[in-house]
């Protein structure tokens, strides 16, 4: 049974809020101001038609946006689109009482992404490859995506066909691809345990069809060249399935604020620094410390640090920092801390930073919440909030990144 609501505001994940008495109704793909019909079930609805359209709906570029769950905005003119992103990080500083100027949002293009997750599995029709359905499971079968590299989207049917090669499960599984400087790395998971003819087979089509690497739940099945990444100017072998920055753009941009900010200092101290995007680039005028929990990134950080040139000294450290935070009294030893927590944020480190006296702090984050939080206890510590930039590297999703440059007076001894 479809139901009229009026659009008032979009919330977080990017979907229509519609008042209804004393609740909220979400409706994927909407904006606000138009009036649609919807088939609501409890706090939720499916769109079925748009009567009022906003002024701001657009034509989406991709054939599969509201059938695919990979993009919630394409509908969203560019301009508003950016603003709103930009207001995201805005509330979410007003929530903690900061007050600060937000600066423009550094805007990600079309075609950009250097990696993507896809959803697999094999039916009676043959392979599935794509992404989930908006909160489901059903797997939308991909034909374009404008938000990835085109060599991700040219390949689709050879990964199609990979998957089919690896895949030893009825279950759906994962397969996770990055553009690298060598080619295409390719990491299923859940795949299921392949017999050895099997693997021959797929490494034998990895090899002919130019691919870098094949790994299998974090075992490397056949590695014809080996991945490279160039953070600045050094280039390291990340390990598979590893993280990285969504699109290069936006960790040139990233890495560019951090740099700038810590130019002055001697000693950086990098927490989950990852593979090196940031450290390696640092290294170039300080000496760096990193400390990362992924014990295969930390390697592969040390040994891009080994094999370049022109850098300074590189230190790393394995250490879960969401358990065991560097203290005030170890972070004593630098005048420059960059942190890049996952989404959950960092909020018992950020109570060590606060309590210390390094002068320059780089928060990065891809939650603008915790992000907020964090920050809020770094400036009860007596930091001050020099800048703050919000990046979209997550093209049409209601995801944002953001960078937060901060200093500490030094104190007079």
């Amino acid at each position: 049974m479809s139901t009229r609501f009026t659009i008032q505001r979009l919330g977080a994940q990017g979907d229509g809020i519609a008042p209804v008495e004393n609740a909220e109704v979400f409706i994927p793909f909407t904006l606000p101001g138009e009036t649609v019909t919807a088939a609501r079930h409890k706090d939720r609805a499916s769109l079925i038609a748009v009567l009022e359209a906003s002024p701001l709906r657009v034509e989406p570029a991709c054939r599969h946006f509201t059938e695919c769950g990979g993009c919630a905005l394409q509908h969203m003119e560019q301009e508003a689109y950016r603003q709103w992103k930009r207001e995201r990080v805005v509330q979410a500083l007003k929530s903690k009482g900061i007050a600060c100027e937000v600066g423009g949002i550094i805007a990600c293009q079309p075609h950009t992404r250097r990696r993507a997750t896809f959803a697999a599995r094999h039916t009676e029709a043959g392979m599935l490859l794509g992404f989930n359905r908006h909160l489901s499971s059903e797997i939308i079968p991909l034909e374009e995506c404008p938000v990835t590299l085109p060599g991700i989207v040219s390949a689709l049917d050879k990964l199609r066909t990979l998957a089919g090669l690896v895949c030893a499960t009825r279950q759906p599984f994962h397969l996770a691809v990055t553009v690298t400087a060598s080619g295409l790395d390719v990491a299923a998971q859940g795949s299921g345990r392949m017999e050895e003819k099997q693997r021959r087979a797929a490494a034998d089509f990895v090899i002919r069809e130019g691919l870098a690497r094949l790994s299998v739940d974090g075992e490397i099945v056949v590695e014809p060249k080996k991945p490279v990444v160039m953070f600045g100017d050094v280039a390291v072998n990340p390990p598979p399935g590893v993280f990285l920055q969504a699109t290069s753009e936006a960790e040139q941009a990233m890495a560019g604020l951090v740099g700038r900010h810590m130019a002055r200092a001697r000693r950086v101290a990098d927490l989950f620094s990852g593979c090196g995007s940031f450290a390696l680039r640092l290294a170039a005028k300080a000496e760096v410390h990193a400390v990362e929990g992924d014990a295969a990134a930390l390697a592969a950080l040390d040994r891009g640090f080994r094999q370049a040139s022109g850098l300074k000294r590189v230190t790393v450290e394995k250490r879960d920092l969401f358990r065991r935070p560097l203290t005030f009294k170890e972070l004593a030893a630098y005048d420059g801390v960059v942190f890049d927590p996952p989404r959950a944020g960092a909020e018992d480190q950020a109570r060590q930073i606060a309590r210390s006296d390094v002068p320059f702090v780089a928060a990065v984050s891809c939650n603008p919440v915790t992000l907020a939080r964090d920050l809020a206890i770094l400036l009860a510590g007596g930091y001050a909030l020099k800048s703050l930039t919000p990046i979209d590297q997550f093209l049409w999703s209601p995801h944002v990144e953001a960078v937060a440059l901060l200093e500490k007076p030094r104190k007079r001894r």
